[in-house]
């Protein structure tokens, strides 16, 4: 009983077998299949190292939200050099609550040369190259997303050179937490002094001759200070063509969320738009000559987020390709054959002349004679 039910069994499973064997006594194989097959195998090998390439590569995907952290402060991060004595500038941010940042909680005034050494002329001309491929290739900005941590350092390198001439510069660096509104960073003549109706600057005792607000850009940058990241205004330089001048920088800051298979950070970026002009009282121009940084805060907020492609969306486009492959070129190679099998039929029925034969009446037929019978003797 159990024979006769194993034996039903077998034969039902043979019923469903959606892939009939075919005798090999039933196969025939031929040059121009070979060669296809060789030829399919060759694109499958070729398309299944290119999809495991794409498989291994990642992509960013960016998401935007409405900012609702209203506050947190404000982390600016600040390398600038301006060529001038540190005893003649100051520096300081104002916010839109008319609140003013104290400079010296954490910002450094370092006396340094102006001029760069060769091997920090080659460091920024490196940097301005990469900022004018970012201005016109927008995805390299991904690029620079994955390999934050692991890229080398955009600081400015130290002087390799031991310079006997005195310092004719003032290095700011360091960094300052503000509110989380807009407000205003600037540089100007004079140290800031706080007083209730604001701030001023104590510039009335520089003269105007020694006023030079050509400035070096080595770093900026808003939020987490995260290596490896290039901003827009890194490396920026600027010269004064007159003692009177100001430089105004306008930056919309976008927070984001950058979470990568490296790091996972909160920091922001920014758009900045520039603009500068001689103070000219007479001509009306007016201002203060300096350094202006007036930045905004945007409403919205970008996660952006390294992606890996699924194993199993690999798997299943590495299916389409042997699968399309094999039956593509089993049909082109099918139509091949009867394309072929046609016009060779054709030449054969061609190459069968009709023979005329001689009648006794003098008529021919175009008819084929009729073979002679074997007669036995």
């Amino acid at each position: 009983m159990r024979r006769l039910n194993r034996k039903k069994t077998l034969t039902l499973m043979k019923e469903l077998d959606a892939f009939p064997k075919v005798p090999d006594s039933y196969v025939e194989t031929s040059t121009s299949g070979g060669t296809v097959s060789l030829i399919a195998f060759t694109t499958i090998a070729f398309l299944t190292i290119m999809e495991f390439m794409v498989y291994r590569d990642t992509w960013m995907k960016y998401e935007y939200e409405v900012d609702k952290d209203f506050t947190s402060k404000l982390r600016i991060n600040i390398d600038i050099t301006v060529a001038m004595r540190c005893q003649y500038v100051g520096a300081d941010v104002l916010d839109l609550a008319e609140t003013m940042v104290a400079s010296a909680d954490g910002l450094i005034y370092e006396p340094v040369m102006f001029d760069l050494s060769p091997q920090q002329k080659e460091w920024q001309r490196m940097l301005q190259l990469i900022q004018n491929r970012l201005q016109e290739e927008h995805s390299l900005q991904d690029v620079i997303f994955k390999s934050a941590f692991k890229s080398a350092s955009t600081a400015l390198p130290p002087r390799e050179d031991n310079s006997l001439q005195s310092p004719d510069a003032c290095r700011i660096h360091g960094h300052l937490y503000v509110n989380k509104v807009a407000g205003n960073f600037h540089i100007t003549v004079g140290k800031a002094i706080p007083h209730p109706r604001g701030h001023a600057h104590l510039a009335a005792l520089v003269s105007h001759e020694s006023y030079n607000f050509s400035h070096r850009i080595d770093h900026l940058s808003f939020g987490e200070l995260i290596p490896g990241i290039i901003n827009p205004l890194d490396g920026t330089e600027k010269i004064a063509s007159d003692h009177n001048q100001m430089f105004q920088y306008f930056i919309t800051v976008v927070p984001t969320k950058l979470h990568t298979y490296k790091i996972s950070a909160e920091t922001h970026q920014f758009s900045v738009t520039e603009r500068e002009r001689v103070i000219n009282h007479a001509a009306g121009s007016h201002g203060v000559s300096g350094i202006f940084m007036k930045y905004d805060i945007s409403s919205l907020m970008v996660t952006v987020t390294e992606e890996h492609m699924p194993f199993w969306q690999f798997l299943v486009r590495l299916c389409g390709i042997i699968g399309g492959i094999f039956s593509t070129t089993g049909i082109l190679h099918g139509f091949g054959r009867f394309v072929a099998e046609v016009i060779f039929c054709r030449f054969r029925l061609g190459s069968y002349r009709s023979t005329s034969v001689p009648l006794p009446d003098g008529h021919t037929s175009n008819h084929l004679p009729p073979a002679p019978a074997n007669s036995s003797s």
